[in-house]
């Protein structure tokens, strides 16, 4: 029977086991997206474990753009590039399709297109630049930006996941099911009083833009696709994420 209690101590290590490579011991993982709540939690690390490689590179006298490029190749390998992956496919099959059956069909497909490169090209140079500026204000700025941004990502991306149906019958989001409202409220709220903890009215002004940003992938994935898949969730944290920092910049 699956779980329908709203919390779980296991769930935080069940979205770490989600969303990061670390080795996690996972618990129930039958409670699937019932644990999305506590995605935000698995970016708070992910955020943090990239700011701290970037004040090192720092400390060690590295200019700014040097320890931006350093903490998002960080971010990007504590998570096994698991939403760029996404971000490609959406955008291959997308742009790269006619017929939603031969988007998704695209989708699927383990190489990368044209449109795939260009938006993982676009995206990381954007993200590289923010950084870059984050980094020339101090380490501080920096490490609570990326911590805010990728806390508002993952909770945006639980809200994509409630709101679209299912694109296709099997994937890594049809295992995980559609979290509850509840859920879903839980994981924003917590999101956006950490953007504010750590940014005052700016971080709900990114919480507002990372909001903006997944709704548009929304509804683009809606009317290309019918729905979302693990994917054009990828697509839709990367965007998020995207959207806060670029309204976190000094």
């Amino acid at each position: 029977m699956t779980d329908k209690a709203l919390l779980r101590p296991g769930d935080p290590a069940l979205a770490l086991g989600l969303l990061t490579r670390l080795p996690v011991p996972v618990g129930d993982a039958a409670r699937g997206a019932r644990a999305a709540w506590a995605w935000p939690l698995a970016g708070a690390v992910l955020g943090g474990g990239a700011a701290l490689i970037g004040w090192a590179a720092l400390m060690a006298g590295l200019p700014a753009p040097v320890a931006a490029l350093l903490a998002l190749g960080a971010l990007v390998m504590l998570c096994g590039a698991l939403h760029e992956d996404g971000l490609a496919d959406t955008a291959d099959g997308i742009w790269g399709g006619r017929t939603r059956e031969r988007r998704l069909e695209i989708m699927r497909d383990s190489r990368t297109g044209s449109y795939g490169v260009i938006a993982l090209a676009l995206t990381l140079g954007l993200r590289a630049v923010a950084l870059s500026f984050l980094f020339e204000a101090g380490p501080g700025v920096a490490a609570a930006a990326l911590v805010a941004s990728a806390m508002l990502s993952r909770a945006a991306m639980a809200g994509a996941m409630a709101v679209l149906p299912q694109a296709r019958e099997t994937g890594l989001a049809q295992a995980q099911g559609r979290p509850p409202v509840a859920t879903v409220l839980l994981g924003a709220g917590l999101a956006a009083a950490g953007a504010v903890l750590l940014h005052g009215a700016s971080g709900l002004l990114a919480a507002g833009a990372a909001a903006l940003a997944v709704l548009a992938v929304a509804r683009l994935a809606r009317v290309k696709i019918g729905g979302q898949s693990g994917d054009v969730l990828g697509a839709a944290q990367q965007m998020a994420e995207i959207a806060a920092l670029l309204c976190l910049m000094p």
